[in-house]
Parts: structure tokens; C-alpha cells; sequence
């Protein structure tokens, strides 16, 4: 027999194994000799009291030989004839490739940007000297965009595929967590696995090949053209070019494929020190080294229009995020032992059509207009550099100037801007409505220590290229398969990685039958 439980435990005793066997025992009323082995499968803080306590659900196995619940996978060598080409080598392109081996199927990934370990140099560029490369920066390159931001690995997309198997390398002592995360420390040397993986297969992956044309032939996608010259032909190819890569979307409206405006959201990135944070989410000031960097997540309709917080980072860094110089965008990042004394997280607006309509834009592009200009404002405010346009949230809410800005975790630095005049009127306006009511929720939350840094505006694609419901396959061009973050299916690392395997799975159905 095997059961599932939940087992309340101190935060002294997480790592006491004998603590939770004899809570498991004195629950389900048994005989010790009857358990057979007890796996924490799911791990939470219950903060609702003046004293957090760790939630975790067990499973038990009763008179009942413990089994591997997510066995691992051993990939071989690829012997097909035939050849899927993805471009991009995000978690979507990272995880089409692996199914594809898994499959049996040649993957060819086609990658804009440097291997992980040579991009590094490009973000200390942007960081130290403001300097963009547009094919190698924090969106673009080998892991995509979540590689150097943080690596939550966590998702709502749970009916898409096993999310166990996508936290690929990922510790145990992590998996278990209802919001696992690895940290941006430790994701290269994953990412780096992966890419090993697929080598060793017989898969390759080949960097610093940004893609400009696709070939078509007779409605069928033939291949790429990688740096206006060189070619790559395969049977099928995989879109997974990341919510980034504008220059995408405007070739396949060049070559009359079929794309739409989708709505998205955008807005600020809101900074606190973290103990404030522990302090209200813990419920006192004392600082428990047993307990973890707090977070928190918000949300609430304001006028019909969602606004959310959106990759909250515990113990973390605001980074520079833009992909072409003249315009600034911010993200956030963590490190795996989340102890910067900073907190961070988007607070962000829903936008839709109507808002680009007002806006001046009506077509497949506008909502990817209304991003762009937001940016180029941001940047503008900040007199042409990376040092971010920022404000005091208690400066903003009141409408206000910034006389000064507290510390931060951005390294370009901050310049006081009157963010509460300068926002597009529909996100300043919901966004103060917001602050006020979730300063009731988390008493605190809007404080003079905080700060609202501009612009939050890459939470996901303002396009989508149309696909197929059933067979993931563009309807105007046969064997290509719009897929992940970029083609507007997807929101997040785990979700993407769980599309790139359902995508890779259709491309292989698509062969067997074409």
C-alpha cells in the first residue's frame, strides 16, 4: 500500500529523517516495521503563525517495496536518416532536442548566441559598461534567457507533460520544493550537461549562427540560412527562439507566415531589502538562519485589468536585460543561496489590444510596438545609459519626486525619475491603485526603502506565431513548428522546457506519416 500524507516540521528538525518517520508512524497509526520507506515528494513553509513551520507531503510505502517514481533516462546514439533543425537553445530547444533523442531523431540546434560559459563576458559588458551585444546578452544565448536570470523552476502548466522530468540535474533536495530553484550559479554547468548530452548522442548544437531566412519550398520549410550565407537543411524545423527575438517575427511576416498580437503585461521591478521581506512574511524580526529568504507572490483585478507580481527573487539582483542598445529593460535574477540583502520582483500591468490601439498600432506588431517605445522611453529617462530609471514606492504612490534613492542590487545604477508622471498612463495609474491595496496585505510592503525600477516590460511574447492545436504545426507552412516563450505558447523555464517535448514529439509524428 502506498499513502500520502502531510507532515508538519519545525524548521531545527527539516533534516531530522528519524522525526519524520515517527510523525509518518504516530499519523497513520503502524507499526514501524510495516514502512517500508518514507519520500518527501512536496516541501512549503506554512508562515501563516508567528512561527513558520515546514509543510511537507510525504509519500508512504506501506508493506510495499519503495520504487523510483521518475526513473533517469539513458539517451542513445541517433541512426535516423532524418534531421529536425531548432532554432534556439532555450529550455524549449534544450528539451525538443532531448525528446527528439529520446525519439531516436537527429535534433541540429541553431543558436544567435554564445555558449554559456563565453556569453559571460558579454553580460559584464552590459553590467560594467553599458555595452549591448544584440545576439549575446541575458536573453540571448546558449540556455536562453532563463540561464543568468534565476532558474525557477516551477510552473502552473502541470497537464502539459512531467515537470519532474524537466528539472533536469536539478538535487533532490530541490525537487521536492512547491517552487524549486536552482540558482544562475548553477545552471551553466546544467545547461552545459545537456548540451554534452546531445552532442554525444549524435545531435549538434552550433553557436553564433543567428538565423536570416527560412527556406521554403513548394509550402514545405526546407531548412534555415544561418548569417546570410550559410545553410542548414533539415526534414522539419523547430521555432524556439525565445520571447526576445523580434527580428523572427518580422522575417516570417516578410515571408507572408501567419503571426498575431497576443496580450501580455508590463510595468515595473519593485526592490525591498530582504529582511523587511522575512520580517513580514515571518512575523518578526529576528532573522532565523533555518529559514529561507522570503517571497511572496500578489495579484488582484483592478478595473478588469490583472496586476501581479511576476519572478520574485529572494535574496537577489535587478539585472540589465535589453537586447539592442538604445532601450532599457530590467529583470531578476538569484544566486542558489539567495543571500543578496536584496528582494526583488516584477509588479506588473495586463495590456491588450485596446491599449495599443489608443497607443497609435493596430496590426500583428502592436503590442510589440507599445513594448518597444516603452523601452526606448525608459531608456530616455535615464539620459541614454543602463543606469535605470528608478523612484521611491512611497515617492511614487503620492505622486512625488525622489530627492534620493536608497541602496540597490543594480550594478549600472539608478537615476531618480518621476516614474509617477513618465509610465504609460494605464500602467501608472492600475499600478498605484495596486500598491495601496497590497500594502494591506503585506503591511509594509510600500515603504521608503523601496524603489520601482523601469522598464519590466519582457514578461512574455507580445506575439504569437499560429500553430495547429493538435498537430503543433504552423497551418501555412507544412513541417514547421512554432514552439515555447517566442511562438507565445509558453510563460516561464519549466513550461517552455514542457513545450519544446510536446513539439518534438508532434515533429516525429509529423515524419512517421509525411
Amino acid at each position: 500500500m502506498i499513502k500520502e500524507i502531510e507532515i508538519f516540521v519545525p524548521p531545527e528538525l527539516l533534516t531530522n529523517k528519524d522525526f519524520l518517520y515517527s510523525e509518518t508512524i504516530y499519523q497513520l497509526n503502524v507499526d514501524m516495521s510495516e514502512v517500508q520507506a518514507v519520500i518527501p515528494i512536496r516541501r512549503s513553509i506554512d508562515a501563516r503563525s508567528s512561527r513558520p513551520v515546514y509543510k511537507i507531503l510525504v509519500r508512504v510505502f506501506i508493506n510495499e517495496p519503495f520504487q523510483e517514481i521518475n526513473p533517469k533516462i539513458n539517451y542513445e546514439p541517433v541512426r535516423s536518416k532524418e534531421k529536425v533543425i531548432i532554432v534556439g537553445s532555450g529550455p524549449a530547444g534544450m528539451f525538443a532536442a532531448l525528446r527528439l533523442l529520446e525519439l531516436g531523431i537527429k535534433p541540429i540546434i541553431i543558436e544567435r548566441g554564445k555558449d554559456v560559459q563565453t556569453r559571460r563576458k558579454d553580460l559584464r559588458a552590459l553590467q560594467q559598461d553599458q555595452i549591448v551585444n544584440p545576439n549575446s546578452n541575458y536573453c540571448f544565448g546558449e540556455g536562453g534567457a532563463g540561464t543568468y536570470s534565476d532558474g525557477k523552476l516551477y510552473t502552473r502548466s502541470t497537464k502539459r507533460g512531467n515537470v519532474k522530468k524537466i528539472l533536469h540535474g536539478a538535487k533532490e533536495d530541490i525537487l521536492i520544493d512547491v517552487h524549486p530553484h536552482i540558482g544562475s550559479n548553477k545552471l551553466p554547468e546544467i545547461i552545459k550537461s545537456i548540451r554534452t548530452t546531445i552532442i554525444n548522442n549524435g545531435g549538434e548544437v552550433h553557436f553564433e549562427s543567428l538565423v536570416t531566412d527560412l527556406i521554403i519550398k513548394n509550402g514545405k520549410i526546407a531548412g534555415v540560412v544561418v548569417n546570410e550565407e550559410k545553410e542548414f537543411l533539415g526534414d522539419c524545423v523547430v521555432l524556439a527562439t525565445g520571447h526576445s527575438a523580434r527580428d523572427i517575427f518580422y522575417l516570417l511576416h516578410k515571408k507572408n507566415i501567419k503571426i498575431e498580437a497576443k496580450d501580455f503585461a508590463m510595468g515595473v521591478r519593485i526592490e525591498h531589502p530582504q529582511a523587511l521581506i522575512n520580517e513580514i512574511q515571518y512575523h518578526t524580526k529576528e532573522k532565523n538562519k533555518l529559514l529561507p529568504s522570503a517571497s511572496y507572490s500578489l495579484s488582484i483585478q483592478i478595473d478588469g485589468r490583472g496586476v501581479y507580481s511576476f519572478c520574485m527573487c529572494p535574496g537577489g539582483l535587478i539585472v540589465p536585460a535589453a537586447t539592442s542598445p538604445g532601450e532599457i529593460v530590467v529583470n531578476g535574477m538569484s544566486l542558489s543561496m539567495r543571500n543578496s540583502p536584496f528582494a526583488n520582483s516584477g509588479l506588473v500591468v495586463a495590456v491588450n489590444s485596446n491599449d495599443w490601439k489608443n497607443f497609435g498600432s493596430d496590426d500583428s506588431f502592436g503590442g510589440l510596438k507599445f513594448q518597444q517605445e516603452y523601452e526606448r522611453q525608459a531608456f530616455e529617462w535615464a539620459n541614454k545609459t543602463q543606469s535605470a530609471p528608478a523612484q521611491r514606492v512611497t515617492d511614487f504612490v503620492k505622486g512625488k519626486d525622489s530627492a534620493s534613492l536608497p541602496r540597490t542590487s543594480y550594478i549600472p545604477g539608478l537615476l531618480s525619475s518621476p516614474l509617477h508622471q513618465l509610465l504609460p498612463s494605464i500602467i501608472r495609474k492600475t499600478l498605484r491603485k495596486a500598491l495601496i491595496i497590497f500594502d494591506r496585505r503585506m503591511i509594509g510592503y510600500v515603504t521608503d526603502e523601496a524603489i520601482i525600477v523601469a522598464a519590466e516590460s519582457r514578461t512574455s511574447s507580445p506575439v504569437r506565431v499560429v500553430r495547429d492545436k493538435e498537430t503543433y504545426m504552423h497551418p501555412e507552412v507544412v513541417g514547421l513548428f512554432p514552439c515555447g516563450e517566442g511562438a507565445g505558447y509558453a510563460g516561464g523555464i519549466v513550461s517552455s522546457a514542457l513545450d519544446g517535448e510536446n513539439v518534438a514529439a508532434a515533429a516525429v509524428r509529423f515524419l512517421k506519416v509525411s
